[in-house]
């Protein structure tokens, strides 16, 4: 698993996968959520300043998508 992935990546990753990016309002903060038909949506905090992931993150989900 990469040390290294950045928000950027994932969000392309999991529209690949056919997830919409939900915006949550003005309170939501940093937390976005991914949603699509067929999974549970993933909820997550945006990794800031640097926008790189945290291995618990990508590990999540990645069990998420079954990979």
């Amino acid at each position: 698993m990469p040390s290294d992935f950045h928000y950027e990546e994932l969000a392309r990753l999991l529209r690949y996968f056919g997830f919409k990016e939900v915006k949550k309002g003005k309170t939501s903060g940093s937390r976005v959520k991914f949603e699509n038909e067929v999974s549970v949506p993933i909820i997550l905090h945006k990794p800031h300043p640097n926008g790189i992931m945290k291995r618990y993150q990508m590990r999540q989900i990645k069990e998420l998508l079954e990979l």
